[in-house]
C-alpha cells in the first residue's frame, strides 16, 4: 500500500464507522461482517469497538472463493436448508440488540460461471432462515451500516487499466474520500452532512405528495406514494433512540412507495452486481405496482431469477433521491457495487420495504404494513435509474404537479 498516510486514514475511517456508522454504547453487541483479506480493518473496527465500551464483538469472516467453491459444488440440500445453529445465531443477535457492521469487498463477478439456478436456491432458503434479523434490520430495531474496503479483484474491476497496486490504492483513495476521511474532522463532517440531507427530507415530508413522475429517455412512469409516508436522510434512529448511519457512503434521501401504485416503464442506467453477476441494460414495466415486463443486454437470465424469488420481489420496495451533481457521480466512476453507485445515482429497489418509511410502521404487523401499500418480500435489491436528463414532479391530492428534479438535480 503506497497511499499517503494510509495507516492512519484507515484508523480514521475505523473510528468513524464505530462511533458515527453504528454509535457503538457501553454494553452493546458489535457484529462485523468483513471479508478475511480486510483482517486489518476488522482488528481496527474491534478495538476502536471495545475503546467505546462494546460488552462483545463478533468477527463473522467470509470470502470469495470459499463462497464459490461451496455454491458450486455443494450438494443440493445444502443449498436448500440454512443450518438450525446459523438461525440460532442471527436470532440471538436480534435478541441482544446486536448492532452490524457489514464491510462489503466482493469482487462484482464473484460467482460468475457458477449455475443461477443454484445461487437463487441458496439465496432463497437464506432469504427464509433470516427473517427476523431481517425484520428488525428493515424496521431499524437494531443498528447497522454497510461500509466498503477495497478489495483486490474488486479494485481492478473498477481501475481495470492500473496495476493491481495502483488499483487498491485508486479505490481506497475513493472510499476515504467520499466517507470524508481527509476532512480534519471525519466525525464532524459527517454529522454536518446528515443535517443537509435531513433537511431536504423534511421539505419532502411537508409536501406528502401522493405519486411522483420520473421522465428520461426510456423511462416514463408514475410511482405513488403511501400515505404518512416519511423521508429519511443519512441517519436513522434504533429502538433505543440511538442515532446510527445505515450506509457510508451516502447522498441519498429516501422512502418507501406504495408497491400496489406504480404505472409505465423505466429503464437503468448503472450496472447492478448481484448474486456475484454483472446485470446492465435493465428496462422494467410496471402495472398495478407489478413488473409485467423486463429485460436486461447482460445478466437477464439473474435477473429473472431475481424477480421469482417471490411475489414481493415483482414490486417495488424503495424510492430514493440524488442528485446529479452528487461527488461519486461526478467522479465519473462505475464502481460495480450499489453502495456507491446508488449515490451517484436516482434509483429503485425490488423487494421489502422499510417499515420506518410509513409513520409507526416500526410497531406494525406486517399485514398492516401490506395493507398501507408497503411492499413485503425476501428480497431488496437496489438498482439505479438516474441520469442528467431525468425530470421528476410531485404529484399532489388535488393533481397538482411540483417540479423536484429537473435535469438530473434538485428544482
Amino acid at each position: 500500500m503506497v497511499l499517503p498516510n494510509f495507516n492512519q486514514n484507515l484508523e480514521k475511517y475505523a473510528q468513524l464507522i464505530t462511533e458515527v456508522g453504528v454509535n457503538v454504547q457501553k454494553g452493546h453487541t458489535i457484529v462485523i461482517q468483513i471479508a478475511v483479506d480486510q483482517a486489518p480493518l476488522a482488528r481496527l473496527l474491534t478495538k476502536k469497538a471495545y475503546a467505546l465500551g462494546a460488552a462483545e464483538v463478533i468477527v463473522q469472516w467470509t470470502d470469495d472463493v470459499v463462497q464459490k467453491e461451496f455454491l458450486a459444488h455443494a450438494d443440493s440440500d445444502r443449498l436448500e436448508t440454512i443450518p438450525q445453529y446459523k438461525i440460532d445465531q442471527t436470532d440471538d443477535w436480534v435478541a441482544k440488540g446486536a448492532s452490524r457492521i457489514s464491510v462489503v469487498s466482493a469482487n462484482p463477478d464473484a460467482l460468475a460461471g457458477v449455475d443461477s439456478d443454484r445461487v437463487a436456491t441458496y439465496q432463497a432458503a437464506s432469504g427464509k432462515a433470516m427473517i427476523n434479523l431481517r425484520k428488525a434490520t428493515q424496521a431499524n430495531k437494531v443498528s447497522w451500516t454497510v461500509v466498503a474496503a477495497a478489495g483486490q479483484d474488486w479494485a481492478q474491476k473498477v481501475f481495470p487499466d492500473a496495476t493491481p497496486e495502483e488499483a487498491q490504492d485508486l479505490l481506497w483513495d475513493q472510499i476515504f474520500k467520499t466517507t470524508r476521511i481527509y476532512e480534519e474532522d471525519p466525525v464532524a463532517a459527517w454529522k454536518n452532512h446528515d443535517e443537509t440531507l435531513q433537511e431536504k427530507a423534511n421539505e419532502l415530508n411537508e409536501e406528502q405528495f401522493t405519486a411522483l413522475h420520473y421522465t428520461a429517455p426510456g423511462t416514463d412512469i408514475i410511482i405513488g406514494l403511501p400515505k404518512n409516508h416519511l423521508w429519511e436522510g443519512a441517519g436513522s434512529f434504533n429502538a433505543r433512540g440511538e442515532k446510527f448511519m445505515a450506509n457510508m457512503p451516502t447522498e441519498e434521501v429516501f422512502t418507501a412507495p406504495d408497491s400496489r401504485r406504480i404505472d409505465g416503464y423505466i429503464s437503468s442506467t448503472k450496472p447492478l452486481s448481484y448474486a456475484g453477476t454483472i446485470i446492465s441494460g435493465m428496462k422494467f414495466t410496471f402495472k398495478d405496482g407489478k413488473v409485467v415486463d423486463f429485460s436486461a443486454e447482460q445478466g437477464e437470465e439473474v435477473l429473472a431469477k431475481l424477480l421469482a424469488i417471490d411475489e414481493g420481489a415483482k414490486h417495488l420496495g424503495e424510492v430514493a433521491l440524488v442528485p446529479d451533481p452528487s461527488p461519486i457521480s461526478q467522479s465519473g466512476i462505475i464502481f460495480f457495487n450499489t453502495l456507491f453507485d446508488e449515490n451517484a445515482s436516482n434509483h429503485l429497489a425490488l423487494g421489502s420495504a422499510y417499515a420506518f418509511s410509513l409513520q409507526g410502521g416500526t410497531e406494525m404487523s406486517e399485514e398492516e404494513l401490506a395493507a398501507a401499500g408497503l411492499n413485503r418480500s425476501q428480497t431488496h435489491v437496489d438498482f439505479m435509474v438516474g441520469s442528467a436528463q431525468m425530470s421528476i414532479d410531485g404529484i399532489k391530492e388535488d393533481g397538482t404537479t411540483v417540479p423536484v428534479f429537473r435535469n438530473g438535480d434538485w428544482a
